[in-house]
C-alpha cells in the first residue's frame, strides 16, 4: 500500500515538473511562429510597396508624334510595316523629304537597305532652306544625293545611343547627336521632334532641320 502511494505520488511530481515545460516550449513555439508569420508578413508589404522597375521606352517619342495618323498606313502600325522610303510617302509631314529622295533615286536603295537609321526631316525644316538653294539642290542630283545620305547611318540606332554619339553616315561623314530623357539635338542644331519611328528595314528620327555635310 505504502508503495503504491509512493508511486502515485512520483507520478504526480513528474507531471508537475513536465507540464510547465511543456507549456513554456509550445509558448515558446507559438511566439516563433507569430515572429515568423510577422516577418513574413512585413515582406509582403514592402515588396507590395516598393516601386516597378521601370523598362526602356521602346515606343515613338516626341511632339511631333502627335501629328502622325491615328490609323492606316501612315500611322505608326501602317509604317512599321513598309520599308523606310515607303512609309515615309504615306506620312504626310514628310512629303518634301520624299520629293527628294525620288529626284535622287534614291528609293530602291533605302527601300532595299536593313536595319539603318533614317533622320527625316518635317517639310518644315525644308521650308527653313531659302527657296533659291532649295531648288537649287533639288535639280542637282549629285549635290542632293549627298545631303540626303547624309541623313542615313548604317545601322539601327537606340534612343540611348543618342545621349552621347557619333556616327558614320551613308555620305561618308560622320554626325554627332546629344540630350537625354527623350530630348535629342542631331549636331547640335537639328532637333528629333518625333522619335524611334519604326519601319520594315530602319529606324526614323523625324527632325526638324535639315543635315548638312561638310564639304
Amino acid at each position: 500500500m505504502k508503495a503504491t502511494l509512493a508511486r502515485r505520488a512520483a507520478v504526480a511530481l513528474s507531471a508537475a515538473v513536465v507540464l510547465p515545460l511543456a507549456l513554456t516550449a509550445c509558448s515558446s513555439d507559438s511566439k516563433d511562429s507569430a515572429s515568423g508569420s510577422s516577418a513574413t508578413s512585413a515582406k509582403a508589404s514592402d515588396a507590395a510597396s516598393a516601386p516597378a522597375s521601370t523598362t526602356p521606352m521602346n515606343e515613338p517619342f516626341g511632339p511631333a508624334c502627335s501629328t502622325v495618323p491615328k490609323g492606316g498606313a501612315g500611322s505608326f502600325d501602317g509604317m512599321a510595316k513598309d520599308p523606310v522610303a515607303t512609309a515615309a510617302s504615306n506620312n504626310p509631314a514628310l512629303s518634301t523629304l520624299v520629293t527628294a529622295v525620288k529626284k535622287a533615286g534614291l528609293v530602291d536603295t533605302l527601300n532595299s537597305a536593313q536595319n539603318i537609321t533614317v533622320f527625316a526631316p518635317t517639310n518644315d525644316a525644308f521650308a527653313k532652306v531659302p527657296k533659291a538653294d532649295l531648288d537649287k539642290l533639288l535639280a542637282d542630283k549629285a549635290a542632293l544625293t549627298k545631303v540626303l545620305t547624309y541623313h542615313v547611318v548604317g545601322q539601327k540606332l537606340t534612343p540611348k545611343q543618342l545621349e552621347k554619339g557619333s556616327f558614320d553616315t551613308l555620305e561618308k561623314s560622320e554626325l554627332t547627336t546629344s540630350g537625354s530623357d527623350m530630348a535629342y539635338t542631331v549636331n547640335n542644331s537639328s532637333k528629333i521632334v518625333c522619335g524611334n519611328v519604326q519601319t520594315a528595314n530602319a529606324t526614323v528620327y523625324i527632325v526638324d532641320t535639315v543635315l548638312m555635310p561638310a564639304k
